[in-house]
């Protein structure tokens, strides 16, 4: 995904990073960890007598049910205790106004006050040592908007670090402390974890430090809403808030992960945590260090995952790959010849099963690098070479005044309109296509087709306008169906309509 900007939400759940943000006492974490489905959460900070509410999580057994032995996680544990960190950090942060009654927040406008002054934030991550120097790995939103940061050893040493740099994107970031008689961890290869693969995160949940939990390895590869750079690893490894950048490692005592977020309705641990993988964040930690900042590669298209419905349409046995639904002018994928309804199955040796795969696989590609794509064109597959490009930082697009021409399609139940002059510079469309001003409760509505889309092609063929929309969609037989591409803010895909249903 340089991908679609929409981007399915999870009902009910949240993603939650496992970082602690803020003290509060004990008895208020429930109240504080709840949030509104759907968002990304800070977590509150663990309770200043966190012994009251320890209770037994599992029970470990000498032999699994098969009758082999387990990991050594006893080693494991005891052996990387002094690589492992606890962070702290203290920040400050802008007060917000809720529970501030309306006539207040009338006046603090007014006279251009703030209704409570900023104050200090403060927040518990982990962290773990990857080299003797005094280079730690972490979570970026364990210290991001820190004013100081204070690392605890196993020791109990108490050292102040310095952020060699930070990356958003992958939620990884680099600190760096002075300190002698530091031991650092073992780095494991990622990419040969496997799901039931065992695994022990280590870290610091609500402040009880260089806690051990376990688990196997769920998924890999997984990619989350608005995560489209990094394949995380799933586990079941209990990860609560404070666990944020603390080590996963496999049953050889490696660091195979950098625990980094977990799902849950409620802020705490539901048996769903996710891992970056180390291979890519210290992929990410050399361009942090040699350059303080990260390049990522970018192809220039946008993509879509290939269903059943869309397979058909593209002459694909099964749904595999990554379907273009928008070139980038003047990007590596336009001059490569990439075209909009090619379908990528491969990059540079790797298969390209699902769509969420390409992001990660391009953006871990050094700009200049020569790469081979194979895409499905037409039914048939071909080779292309291209040029990586630098990753550029997201455009964004305003919305223009409507049209006046406009026309209802009945078979589809969509209004449609000519785009304004100011719309075709917003969206980038040069020529043709049309803006939906208004959906039924017809096939398209069905479908998933919205206000404000602009659909450019029906059936692959261009649309110049208004009449040219009704007379595409007008030729198709009724009993097949209508393959339009739609234009959405920024993004663009594929969609199936059946004017039967």
């Amino acid at each position: 995904m340089s991908t679609l900007k929409e981007r399915d939400t999870m009902s009910n759940n949240a993603l939650v990073p496992a970082a602690v943000l803020g003290l509060v006492i004990a008895a208020a974490l429930t109240a504080h960890m709840t949030q509104s489905e759907g968002q990304a959460i800070a977590a509150p900070a663990p309770s200043s007598n966190p012994a009251a509410q320890v209770q037994p999580v599992y029970q470990a057994a000498a032999l699994s049910s098969s009758g082999a032995a387990l990991p050594d996680f006893r080693s494991i544990a005891r052996d990387n205790r002094a690589a492992i960190v606890s962070i702290n950090t203290v920040g400050r942060r802008e007060a917000g106004d809720e529970g501030v009654p309306e006539e207040l927040r009338e006046f603090f406008r007014r006279f251009g006050q703030s209704p409570q002054a900023p104050r200090p934030s403060q927040g518990l991550g982990s962290g773990f040592i990857i080299d003797t120097e005094g280079t730690i790995l972490t979570n970026a939103h364990v210290v991001r908007g820190a004013d100081t940061i204070t690392v605890t050893l196993a020791d109990r040493r108490q050292i102040s670090a310095e952020v060699v740099g930070s990356d958003d994107r992958t939620d990884v970031a680099v600190l760096k402390i002075e300190a002698d008689d530091l031991q650092a961890v073992r780095l494991g290869d990622s990419e040969r974890m496997e799901v039931g693969d065992w695994v022990l995160a280590i870290g610091s949940p609500f402040g009880l430090d260089y806690t051990a939990t376990q688990g196997i390895v769920s998924a890999t590869g997984r990619s989350l809403p608005n995560e489209v750079y990094v394949p995380f690893i799933q586990t079941d490894a209990a990860v609560n808030p404070g666990n944020s950048g603390g080590p996963l490692f496999n049953a050889q005592g490696e660091v195979i992960g950098v625990n980094s977020q977990i799902l849950s309705r409620t802020g705490g641990y539901i048996g769903l945590s996710f891992a970056i993988p180390i291979r890519t964040a210290m992929q990410i930690a050399q361009q942090l260090k040699s350059k303080g900042f990260v390049e990522r590669g970018w192809l220039g298209v946008l993509i879509q995952p290939v269903t059943r419905e869309l397979a058909e349409n593209f002459d694909l046995d099964r749904p595999v790959g990554a379907l273009v639904a928008q070139v980038t002018p003047d990007s590596p994928a336009e001059a490569a010849g990439i075209e909009v309804g090619d379908v990528i199955l491969g990059f540079e040796g790797q298969n390209v099963e699902e769509s969420q795969q390409l992001p990660a696989m391009v953006a871990a590609t050094a700009p200049g690098s020569e790469v081979k794509l194979q895409i499905l064109r037409n039914g048939k597959r071909r080779t292309l070479d291209l040029t990586i490009g630098t990753l550029p930082e997201e455009r964004s697009a305003s919305n223009g005044n409507r049209s006046i021409q406009r026309d209802t399609n009945d078979r589809l139940g969509v209004r449609v309109a000519d785009l304004s002059d100011d719309e075709r510079e917003a969206l980038g469309v040069s020529e043709g296509g049309v803006v939906v001003t208004d959906v039924g409760r017809g096939a398209a509505g069905q479908a998933g087709i919205r206000s404000g889309d602009v659909i450019t092609q029906v059936n692959r063929r261009t649309v110049e306008g208004v009449e040219s929309f009704n007379d595409l969609v007008e030729n198709v037989d009724d009993d097949e169906s209508i393959l339009l591409l739609v234009r959405r803010g920024e993004g663009a895909l594929f969609i199936v309509i059946d004017p039967t249903e």
